[in-house]
């Protein structure tokens, strides 16, 4: 396909690119320097920079004519969509910008993942044959209504779902590792203005809890979306492909987490580590398991 094809789509990501680096760099001068129109700025370029994002997917379907979830790149867009909106809820819940920092630091680095694929992956090319199938039950739930053509497709739903997932565990990494932070310097009773400036160690702890909480079911969703969808493609809902196992070691790595602080009162930095090997383990998923383990999800 042709170069010019996705020049819109392109544009749109050189822009979110800056907006993105611009976006953290207020907020770690905001952390630093303690200046709030620096925290103001940072929250209003998160705004603009989650524009940008969203007219990077929205060029893009109009490019592929298809919904921009299906390679990693596009995957990877929509992965610091749902980030960036989940973040600016906890923002405005909390009105505590320092984690912007932190949170936003993780959209960055997607960012700069997604800048370095091959072109291949951000030009518009077919859809791999494993996706071409075009079922949509929805579509005949809404056609007496004349709304079957507003159906998403099962497939994009399956997409969208996991993605959110992984949003509110990106969340909860980066609150993690600021509780280790913090922890750790009261513990040693040290002092820093810089690590004072954070929000209770308590009050970080919770939030990361709430946004596993969050996170966790639509995980879920996303796995059993994504069977019910396999077997209407492949005939089978599951086969153990590398990408469907990790899926289930990371979702059985979540909910260890939700026993353990439920039955067992996992707080602090036992909860904290379990949610960095959490998100570790969804790295490993989306990138290792894309590029070194070979399957039928060798598309993503």
């Amino acid at each position: 396909m042709d170069q010019p094809k996705v020049i819109l789509s392109l544009m749109f990501f050189t822009m979110a690119f800056a907006f993105y680096v611009v976006t953290v760099l207020c907020y770690i001068g905001n952390w630093v320097f303690k200046k709030k129109w620096l925290g103001q700025l940072a929250t209003t370029m998160t705004y603009v920079a989650l524009f940008s994002t969203s007219m990077i997917l929205v060029s893009r379907g109009f490019e592929s004519g298809r919904a921009p979830f299906s390679n990693l790149y596009e995957s990877m867009v929509l992965f610091v969509w749902a980030l960036t909106v989940g973040y600016l809820i906890l923002e405005y819940k909390t009105k505590m910008r320092i984690m912007g920092a932190f949170v936003m630091g993780v959209a960055l680095v997607a960012m700069i993942s997604a800048s370095m694929l091959p072109y291949r992956f951000k030009s518009v090319e077919p859809l791999n044959p494993a996706l071409q199938n075009k079922w949509n039950f929805l579509k005949d739930i809404l056609e007496p209504f004349g709304l079957q053509n507003y159906a998403i497709g099962w497939l994009d739903f399956h997409v969208f779902t996991t993605f959110i997932g992984y949003a509110a565990f990106a969340i909860a990494f980066g609150l993690s590792i600021m509780y280790l932070i913090k922890d750790s310097y009261e513990k040693k009773d040290k002092r820093s203005t810089l690590i004072d400036s954070f929000p209770g160690a308590d009050m970080l702890d919770e939030l990361s809890y709430r946004s596993i909480a969050v996170g966790f079911p639509f995980l879920g969703i996303g796995i059993v979306s994504g069977a019910v969808w396999a077997n209407a493609a492949w005939g089978q809902y599951w086969s153990w492909d590398p990408k469907e196992t990790w899926s289930l070691i990371t979702w059985f790595i979540y909910a260890a987490y939700l026993h353990a602080r439920v039955t067992r009162g996992w707080r602090g930095r036992k909860a904290a580590y379990l949610a960095v090997v959490g998100f570790i383990a969804i790295i490993f998923l989306y990138w290792g398991v894309s590029f070194v383990l070979p399957g039928l999800h060798a598309y993503a």
